[in-house]
């Protein structure tokens, strides 16, 4: 059985692979100022309840884009699992039908987000990931990431404004029903949620116009990727967990 961990800025998401799904997927805070064992048990609590076995685990890949916690992870499992993980690196990304242009500044998240798509679709596609950050990675037909586009995520913008503007407070990320804000809540969800709505169609335009292609296929990803209910029919398709189906195929690879 596989264990796929991706290490964001927000969350750590887990995924446990039996087959084809992924049944069940965790998430958990990242604080990287807490120490491996804060990490093994919050691990050993969720096999507990989950009805999972370690020893069933027999394979463990890992994305991270927070340096400090990889090696916590990495010795958590390795001490939990008694194997040790793949981690997604540039080694790794050598092993891949991939082309990166710049294997030492492109974070392992879009890499397997790149390779998953390419994967599905076999021809040009872009991966919208809504997380802590919104990035647009566009891969070609033959494997090449052919460039990243890379704006704040719906939270980090609201939270933006709470903390550096007076009299502004935490939103929920729900959105309203007009663009004219009515009070400061509404005020807010209609700037950056319907302000992202047109980025992300306005994006996917640019890029298109770009490759030349009006067919590109595009996919949205990451845990805000339903925040935005009008953008469903702009995306080929809408994987919440396209992060760990790459890095199921990574795992598959080596």
């Amino acid at each position: 059985m596989l264990l796929a961990i991706d290490i964001g800025n927000s969350d750590i998401t887990i995924g446990y692979s039996a087959g084809n799904a992924w049944e069940p997927v965790w998430r958990i805070p990242t604080a990287a100022d807490l120490p491996q064992m804060y990490y093994s048990m919050q691990l050993v609590n969720v096999f507990l309840e989950s009805g999972l076995k370690h020893e069933d685990v027999t394979r463990v890949v890992i994305s991270s884009v927070v340096p400090e916690m990889t090696s916590k992870i990495v010795d958590t499992c390795v001490g939990l699992f008694q194997t040790d993980p793949v981690v997604l690196g540039p080694d790794v990304y050598k092993t891949l039908p991939l082309i990166l242009r710049n294997p030492y500044e492109i974070g392992a998240d879009l890499v397997a987000n790149a390779l998953a798509a390419l994967t599905r679709y076999k021809s040009n596609c872009v991966v919208v990931d809504f997380g802590t950050a919104l990035t647009f990675t566009t891969v070609s037909g033959q494997g090449e990431v052919v460039g990243v586009s890379i704006a704040p995520g719906l939270k980090t913008a609201i939270r933006s404004l709470s903390q550096n503007t007076a009299r502004l407070f935490d939103v929920p990320l729900e959105m309203p029903a007009s663009v004219l804000g009515k009070d400061t809540t509404h005020a807010i969800q209609a700037g950056v949620l319907i302000g992202y709505e047109g980025m992300v169609m306005h994006m996917l335009q640019r890029i298109r116009d770009e490759l030349g292609d009006a067919h590109l296929k595009s996919i949205a990803t990451g845990g805000l990727c339903n925040s935005i209910p009008s953008l469903k029919t702009v995306f080929t398709d809408i994987e919440p967990n396209l992060t760990l189906e790459g890095l199921k195929i990574v795992a598959e690879m080596q």
